[in-house]
């Protein structure tokens, strides 16, 4: 059973928080998203203290293409050597720092403002060397645990499910005053036909991208 670490980061301009998740698997690691450019240096000292260095960390693994995931993926993966795992459906989000690029068209504001909030210039641009989608193992990885398509917040949203039940998320939920579906959602049918997918995995803990983890009833609970 992997050992977990929240990574609790802030967003540019103080927008709200975002999590990262260091899986640990005696000396080896996973990241599961990397939070945005702006707290490189507090994400980078929160991998050296529990002992994530070049040499050891197996996987960087994005949940899906936004920013506030992403902005410190192209720096990582040159300092650890590591390779970088996501939904081919979010792989431009990345490659050309639009975070609208397999998303419905926002309206001009959004398409002006969102750039310049999220700090994702042409140095936090990268290709992901792996494509990951649901039903994919990452027992090669050193990690029991599995690929689950969750489409809805973006078209290659995904989440990762271990053995032991823990499920993380990105922006599929959020658990900000109680758990819920996230509020910003692309494709409000297609989240609610991902949540109804999850009901056919043993999930136990809720790992999301905003917010603290809470067990999966508590969302049943709830909504």
């Amino acid at each position: 059973m992997p050992e977990i670490k929240r990574i609790d980061l802030m967003m540019p301009f103080k927008l709200g928080r975002v999590n990262c998740y260091l899986l640990k698997n005696d000396s080896d690691y996973i990241l599961i998203d990397t939070g945005s450019s702006n707290q490189q240096a507090e994400l980078e000292e929160a991998l050296e203290n529990e002992g994530c260095m070049p040499g050891n960390l197996k996987l960087i693994i994005l949940t899906h293409g936004d920013f506030d995931h992403t902005g410190n993926v192209a720096y990582l993966s040159l300092k650890f050597g590591t390779q970088v795992a996501m939904h081919i459906d979010d792989s431009g989000m990345a490659e050309y720092g639009n975070m609208f690029f397999n998303r419905k068209e926002p309206n001009i504001l959004i398409r002006k403002i969102i750039p310049v909030l999220s700090g994702f210039g042409k140095k936090e641009r990268f290709r992901p060397d792996l494509m990951i989608e649901g039903g994919d193992d990452l027992s090669a990885y050193g990690f029991d645990a599995e690929v689950i398509s969750i489409p809805g917040h973006s078209r290659g949203s995904i989440g990762i499910l271990t053995a032991n039940g823990d499920f993380f998320c990105g922006d599929l939920f959020e658990n900000m005053d109680e758990p819920s579906l996230n509020s910003i959602m692309d494709e409000s049918d297609t989240a609610n036909a991902s949540i109804e997918k999850l009901t056919r995995f043993k999930i136990k803990t809720v790992y999301p991208g905003h917010g603290k983890p809470f067990l999966i009833e508590q969302f049943n609970r709830s909504n």
